[in-house]
């Protein structure tokens, strides 16, 4: 097994350490030094914050203030800076952008360069849930200080996104409550000493799954469905096979901090696929292909037994135990090209007894 390196985080790995684009600099996110650090830096009018999301800058620098926000609530992460499971969010922005899916699918616009996000894009869409959303949460909760109030920018052809808390509360509800959950349990994890019983291992435990249940939810809202017709169906094939895998890693709470999403980047796709693309493509590397040939066979397996395969997984992850064995399996599978996918079936029929 690849203990020692931890599991790949499938919703954001995406960059070969070898010959494909390099999404860290310095150990962070690309262009992280050139974010916002201060929440009062960010555009203001009559006193409410009001960050473009469209702006690839202004929405990797809503997840450092989620980060800062939360690093002190993170103590059962480990001690590095770097150990928080957030990381794993601006890790998959950085890969969308490297690997162009945040441009314009339609072409009738000139948004695609390192600056702009496109509306249009589907990408760009889920990735608003997995950012604007927390965003919003975490200053509902308190977080960002007393008394502060948000709006999004909605530029031309983003009429259809929510725009402040309120807002994203009465078209997502669900999403929002989620991530409200998470922010609650994570200050309640890290400050409630009363019970004695509960281990930092458990503790740690609670606050990833709080954490994949939110991104999990969000990942998975219809709202940007319509966006996939600007995708030939290779591409739309690995975009519902992507977020299939996050239903496996959710399950087993994986700790997506920058040391364990990293070194397990270059699975993901490094390019938009098109028409005719089927692996093995050629100007894609032996372990992206292997990805999306995985992926295939994941979400395969899945649909062949109407949806069983995730329900028998997730039902199979009951416990901190079991969840540690099924980190490791997916390593295996993700990672190693010689696995038998048949392995990943045996596992589960070993998995039927109830915890």
């Amino acid at each position: 097994m690849l203990r020692p390196l931890g599991l790949c985080l499938l919703l954001a790995c995406a960059v070969a350490l070898t010959s494909s684009a390099v999404i860290v600099e310095n150990g962070l996110p690309i262009l992280w030094a050139s974010t916002t650090a201060q929440l009062t830096d960010m555009p203001t009018q009559e006193g409410v914050l009001t960050p473009d999301p469209w702006k690839y800058l202004e929405r990797m620098s809503l997840f450092r203030f989620i980060i800062a926000a939360t690093d002190p609530f993170m103590g059962t992460m480990g001690t590095n800076a770097t150990d928080s499971p957030v990381w794993g969010l601006p890790l998959q922005l950085g890969w969308l952008q490297k690997s162009g899916r945040l441009a314009d699918p339609t072409g009738t616009s000139t948004c695609g360069d390192t600056m702009c996000i496109s509306p249009q894009s589907w990408w760009a869409c889920i990735n608003y849930f997995v950012s604007v959303l927390p965003f919003l949460s975490a200053v509902q909760q308190g977080l960002m200080g007393e008394g502060v109030q948000v709006r999004m920018q909605v530029p031309a052809g983003a009429e259809d996104y929510c725009t402040t808390y309120n807002d994203c509360v009465a078209r997502y509800p669900e999403p929002m409550a989620k991530w409200d959950a998470f922010y609650q349990g994570l200050k309640t994890d890290s400050t409630d000493s009363t019970d004695s019983t509960k281990s930092d291992l458990e503790k740690k435990d609670d606050i990833l799954g709080l954490f994949w249940d939110a991104q999990r939810t969000s990942l998975h809202t219809s709202a940007c469905n319509a966006r996939q017709s600007h995708y030939a169906t290779p591409e739309v094939s690995f975009a519902n096979s992507w977020l299939n895998s996050a239903e496996y890693i959710a399950a087993v709470h994986f700790q997506s901090n920058i040391q364990n999403s990293v070194p397990f980047m270059t699975p993901l796709p490094s390019r938009v696929l098109k028409a005719g693309d089927q692996p093995p493509i050629d100007d894609l590397s032996t372990e992206e292909n292997h990805s999306l040939k995985t992926f295939g066979w994941m979400k395969t397996m899945n649909t062949l037994m109407g949806g069983r395969l995730v329900t028998k997984w997730r039902d199979s992850m009951c416990s901190i135990e079991r969840r540690a064995k099924g980190r490791d399996l997916l390593e295996q599978l993700v990672l190693n090209p010689s696995f038998p996918y048949s392995s990943f079936l045996t596992f589960m029929a070993s998995m039927a007894t109830a915890c």
